[in-house]
């Protein structure tokens, strides 16, 4: 069936999920298992080939007619698989890193086609967008969120700098949640698995006339450590996280939709403490310990109050068609979020160097957009607006010298603004162009401030009023702090069904990501606020630039049974933003601070294939396998030795960008009747691959000896290449009613490092994070 204008409004705006849906794509063809998500909905096959629904280009569309890279899958899909959050979309998705940031649980770090960014203090900006509803998220605390009310996740591989600006220059994540139903429907869902676990999620949603529904749901998940403190016995690695969300859509005519949802998420879990590969300092010179989950770290407080991450917000959309071509949109956004982080970085019992942190956030933002659906023209054009603040304040307390609270606060506004448009145009049948552009006005302002104070019992605002401080290190305002960047990013590409069987799409497209202030800036390291080289840290660092081309070929043969796709691509990357802490020296040459080292590293060039393919070989049996490769080089990298410059790019590293990604799954599905009811059960493995990973970028020698100190502790965190395997168990009832699921995830307890601290120059400490091990859980979801 033709997907017309009349159609796509009508799936648009239906409020009833209509597909549950993998689909990994290399630009366009999807790789789809879709199946009916309406309990109401006759049954069918759940592995039927099925067309493909998303908004990646901010207006809805097949994800075949997306000339980019877009993987999308369902809420549905992921609790199907036992996927607890979107970190697993690693194992599933070309050239692509989700994981919690080190020492959290909640806080999102997200690489793609190895552009991001994994430090969450304010002021440093993500390399990768994130959005929730089309809300863009601006810090990543809070954005890694359990799965409990999502229509849908889509991961946009490559810069998205024309529809979703600043801060995309290596792809977008987006959270999609769920329309209410015109039905009333009450879901239970409840999770009891290894290492204690116990979920439970309620949704449920009614019509309270035929203009206005309302629904609500609430999740609470909560699991023991997977390892503990071997000297406070606490948990670590556990999980005690309660989320919620309302909202309320209205439809007074057929023409207009406006919805309101708020939700909270409040995060009490124990703070994840890093595991010690070093051996503790002199004189008990402890060694690691045996469970690389456990610690003998000691910080557990900030002020008196434990670990808490919470973040809320809220939005309201109102959506009008003008007439059956033309719509206008409004998205209105505010949010905030406030973290006590205790982050131990030695994971010792004594305090030696630890770091007790609060961060908090909050931004409004409003959107407008025009979209227009013709029979050979299609567009999008919009204005944006958003003012936020970033703030931390913390104390690295540093056991030398009598003891030493190395104090740092951190307050970052941001305005910014653009105007953007995307349109394509059919100029026949078979051939269409794309053409793009955003306009970017991105003001920063900051307050820093960094001192030194006496003892180890931290400074006068993170409990310890009556602290003796030294002259401040750094004392900068906002009127001292201030830089405007502008720039345009275009974008232009094309389409060409060369057959009817074969898609062939090539993009152009640029991206930019703000210019910024190096949040741990200690200007007594560098002369004094006056000398040459605190007037140039004073400026801030440049926005990085990125231009990438991609060339892709998506193909559907034997009636869609056989779904293959391909891309390359090849990325420019200019004034690559890199943060770093360095160790700053007394007069006698001892240890006695730290200092930022943010630096534009200069060049890098990224260039890739991705491959991927499924084949349905029978009703009941499919298969899918996907392969990445990327080659990502610092060309260059200049740092002061001596009176001069000297290039380092020769031996440095990407982070969190392994070369060769694969993954091969399978899926078997067969009738079983079981408690009375018709039903279907459905096998599903899954087994991934990732090669080599660095954690941060210096992997060789230098020639300069600060540089080549942090070498040893580098190389200890990276992780060699490894293999998870998956699998899940899951019955289905044929009236969709009932689902009970067995899962298991990383079948093998595979150990494998995905974070990590490197602050060899303090007490030789060298922590690491771990990924999750072997896990086995059931669930059980009931729909009325």
């Amino acid at each position: 069936m033709r997907l017309t204008e009349k159609n796509l409004k009508l799936l648009h705006r239906t409020a009833i999920s209509t597909a549950v849906l993998i689909a990994i794509s290399g630009g366009t063809t999807g790789l789809a298992h879709a199946q009916e998500d309406n309990a109401a909905a006759p049954a069918a096959n759940a592995d039927a080939p099925a067309k493909v629904i998303v908004t990646a280009r901010r207006r809805t569309e097949l994800i075949q007619d997306v000339p980019g890279a877009v993987t999308a899958i369902t809420g549905a899909e992921l609790e199907k698989q036992g996927i607890p959050d979107i970190t697993a979309l690693t194992e599933k998705v070309p050239n692509t890193t989700l994981k919690s940031s080190r020492g959290t649980n909640t806080t999102l770090t997200a690489f793609i086609r190895g552009i991001g960014q994994q430090d969450p203090v304010a002021g440093y900006e993500q390399g990768v967008g994130i959005y929730l509803d089309d809300v863009y998220l601006a810090r990543p605390q809070g954005a890694l969120t359990d799965i409990y009310d999502l229509e849908r996740i889509e991961v946009l591989r490559g810069p998205q700098g024309t529809l979703y600006g600043r801060n995309t220059i290596g792809g977008a994540v987006k959270y999609v949640t769920r329309k209410l139903s015109p039905k009333p429907t009450l879901d239970a869902k409840f999770t009891f698995g290894k290492y204690g676990q116990k979920d439970l999620v309620l949704k449920g949603s009614t019509p309270v006339s035929d203009m206005l529904r309302l629904g609500a749901t609430i999740g609470t998940f909560n699991r023991d450590g997977y390892g503990r403190n071997v000297i406070n016995g606490r948990d670590n690695y556990d999980k005690d996280v309660l989320a919620g969300r309302i909202s309320a859509e209205l439809t007074p005519t057929s023409d207009l939709f406006v919805r309101f949802s708020a939700d909270r998420t409040v995060d009490k879990s124990q703070p994840k403490q890093g595991y010690r590969i070093t051996n503790g300092p002199a004189p008990d010179n402890l060694p690691p310990l045996a469970g690389l989950y456990d610690t003998r770290a000691n910080l557990y407080a900030v002020n008196g109050h434990e670990q808490e991450v919470t973040n809320e917000g809220a939005s309201l959309l109102i959506d009008y068609a003008i007439d059956p071509t033309l719509s206008v949109k409004s998205i209105s956004a505010y949010r905030k979020g406030k973290s006590y982080a205790p982050i131990d970085f030695d994971s010792m019992n004594t305090p030696l160097f630890e770091a007790p942190s609060i961060y908090s956030d909050k931004q409004t933002s409003q959107e407008f957009q025009l979209t227009y659906t013709g029979s050979r023209l299609q567009g999008v054009a919009g204005v944006f607006f958003m003012k936020a603040n970033a703030f931390n304040e913390f104390d690295v307390l540093y056991n030398a010298a009598g003891g030493l609270s190395l104090y740092t606060l951190d307050d970052i506004d941001t305005k910014t603004w653009a105007v953007f448009a995307d349109a394509s145009y059919s100029l026949t049948d078979t051939f269409n162009i794309t053409l793009g552009g955003r306009y970017t006005d991105d003001e920063r302002r900051a307050r820093i401030f960094k001192r030194t104070y006496l003892g180890l019992k931290g400074s006068p605002t993170l409990g310890n009023p009556s602290a003796i401080g030294l002259p401040a290190n750094t004392d900068l305002g906002m009127n001292d702090l201030q830089r405007t960047d502008k720039k345009f990013t275009p974008k232009l590409g094309f389409g060409w069904k060369l057959a009817p069987q074969h898609n062939l799409y090539s993009t152009y497209s640029q991206g930019f990501k703000g210019g910024m202030f190096d949040p741990r800036m200690d200007l007594a390291a560098t002369g004094g606020p006056n000398s040459a080289v605190s007037q140039e840290k004073r400026k801030g660092v440049n926005p990085e630039e990125v231009s990438t081309i991609e060339l892709g070929l998506k193909s559907a043969l034997h009636g869609d049974r056989v779904l293959t796709n391909a891309a390359v691509f090849y990325t420019d990357y200019k004034n690559v933003q890199i943060p770093g802490s360095i160790p700053t020296y007394d007069a006698a040459g001892n240890v006695n601070g730290f200092a930022g080292s943010l630096t534009n590293a200069g060049k890098a060039k990224i260039k890739g294939v991705e491959l991927e393919a499924v084949a349905y070989l029978t009703d009941s049996l499919n298969m899918s396998a996907m392969y990445s490769y990327i080659d990502a080089e610092y060309k260059e990298w200049m740092v002061a030795k001596g009176a001069g410059l000297v290039n380092i790019a020769g031996s440095t590293e990407f982070q969190n960008t392994p070369k060769h990604s694969a993954n091969v799954s399978v899926n078997y599905e067969w009738p079983l009747a079981a408690m009375g009811r018709a039903g279907k059960l459905r096998l599903m493995n899954s087994l991934s691959y990732k090669g080599d990973v660095y954690q941060t970028e210096i992997a060789r020698p230098t020639g300069i000896a600060s540089l080549d100190a942090l070498v040893p502790g580098n190389l200890m965190l990276a992780q060699g290449g490894f293999s998870l395997w998956d699998a899940s168990l899951v019955w289905t009832s044929a009236d969709r009613k009932i689902e009970v699921g067995l899962h298991g995830r990383n079948l093998t307890d595979k150990r494998y490092k995905v974070a990590g601290y490197n602050f060899s120059g303090f007490f030789n400490t060298v922590t690491a994070f771990y990924g999750d091990p072997r896990t086995v859980k059931a669930t059980l979801n009931l729909k009325y």
